[in-house]
């Protein structure tokens, strides 16, 4: 599923100012790509690509000021249809009068940026590619432990809720609770957020719903988090054989986004959160070049090897 955004979405997330058309703020976005009208001007309109943000800066508004009011007006009437969003002028320079007077006849807010077009251009793709990017749901509890977004899974009742909150007062923070919405923000990152209508809440059985950000404070929640490692958790089971050295590494795609994933035995006496938080590290430190596991492999197969040699 996608998000749909309005142009008054992205007012209210850029802090854009509004040059006119205020009340034509329910346009929808419905691409994250945005054009920069430059062959246009010239008259060339084979390939406009209308249904996108028109975004203007100090080329675009120089090269017009070589045209007539009468060439700027037509110019800008056929830049202005009736599917193109809207308009954002660069550097808070100073939308050309004809046009104002073509947005306002076709029903287009015009809005003006501080920063240079380059980086409003990137504020607004990213924005637009969070919200508009294909979406999933999945059940389970997304945690920031160390800087590194940690999605625990499991079963309904296995501990994932409070194994989050005794996390939370160790210091590490709430992104979602009971389901996490998930969309890819580029080839190898994998981003969570919490549903609106659960943020910053967490439901304890028998205790209820709480609000961790009202408990624990505005440092103990995050709005996103990139999902780096999944945590599952499972009863433990005489049957079941769990990984003992870590030497397997197990991958979960989500949105076509390869996520390393572990499974932890639920077992009475285990501190989950501790093993989540050692998960974390560990996973961090394989990041960064070392493997225990493979250590311990290699220092085996160095044993076992000077055995040999001594028998020999």
């Amino acid at each position: 599923m996608a998000n749909t955004v309005t142009v008054k979405d992205l007012v209210d997330s850029s802090g854009f100012i509004i040059i006119s058309g205020k009340e034509f703020l329910d346009k929808k976005i419905t691409t994250a790509e945005i054009s920069r009208p430059g062959l246009e001007l010239t008259g060339f309109f084979t390939y406009y690509p209308s249904t996108r943000i028109q975004l203007l800066g100090m080329t675009e508004l120089t090269f017009t000021e070589r045209m007539t009011s009468e060439e700027r007006l037509v110019i800008m009437r056929r830049l202005c249809q009736k599917e193109t969003p809207c308009f954002v002028i660069g550097r808070r320079l100073e939308a050309p009068a004809e046009l104002v007077k073509a947005a306002q006849e076709a029903g287009i807010p015009i809005l003006s940026a501080q920063s240079r077009t380059t980086r409003v251009s990137s504020n607004i793709t990213n924005f637009l590619e969070g919200k508009l990017a294909e979406r999933v749901s999945m059940h389970g509890v997304l945690v920031d432990v160390f800087g590194m977004g940690v999605m625990i899974t499991g079963d309904s009742g296995v501990g994932k809720s409070e194994t989050a909150l005794e996390l939370i007062q160790k210091g590490h923070r709430l992104v979602a609770d009971d389901r996490v919405d998930l969309y890819q923000h580029d080839e190898n990152t994998l981003i969570g957020e919490a549903p609106s209508i659960l943020r910053h809440l967490i439901e304890i059985r028998g205790i209820g719903i709480i609000d961790v950000m009202t408990l624990f404070g505005a440092g103990a929640v995050k709005q996103t988090n990139e999902v780096n490692l999944i945590v599952n958790l499972e009863m433990w089971s005489k049957e079941k054989k769990f990984d003992r050295l870590g030497s397997t590494e197990e991958l979960m795609n989500i949105l076509e986004v390869d996520v390393p994933r572990i499974t932890i035995p639920v077992k009475t006496g285990r501190n989950l959160a501790i093993i989540i938080e050692v998960a974390a590290m560990n996973f961090r430190a394989k990041n960064m070049g070392y493997n225990a596991a493979e250590t311990f492999e290699k220092n085996l197969e160095a044993l076992i090897e000077e055995n040999k040699l001594k028998e020999e």
